[in-house]
């Protein structure tokens, strides 16, 4: 591994915290969660083979129900769209005996 300046350090820093406040807005959304609940989305390094050498965690923590731990094998700044409607799809199939908030899948997509 080659010399990292401060400087470029600071940098990569500032883009991957612009990169996780605008995910974490748009999961937000996306799982109309409300005022009381969290959603916490971070960079975790990956080991396994084949992997990017980042992948990104998002816990989502919604008033009365277990925290759920969602794994995306790709780095925040590489998060797209499909990735986001599979959160959204795994969280409304994990919400039990509920009827869910958050439209079609279309209606998702257009959200984001």
């Amino acid at each position: 591994m080659g010399f990292v300046s401060l400087r470029s350090f600071r940098a990569r820093s500032a883009a991957q915290a612009e990169a996780s406040a605008a995910l974490k807005a748009r999961l937000i959304a996306a799982l109309a969660l409300g005022p009381e609940d969290a959603l916490a989305v971070n960079a975790i390094a990956c080991a396994d083979p084949g992997c990017s050498d980042l992948e990104t965690f998002v816990l989502v923590m919604r008033v009365g129900e277990p925290t759920r731990a969602v794994k995306i094998r790709r780095p925040i700044e590489a998060v797209e769209v499909t990735d986001v409607v599979a959160i959204v799809a795994e969280e409304r199939r994990l919400q039990t005996g509920s009827e869910s908030p958050l439209g079609t899948m279309s209606d998702q997509e257009n959200r984001l």
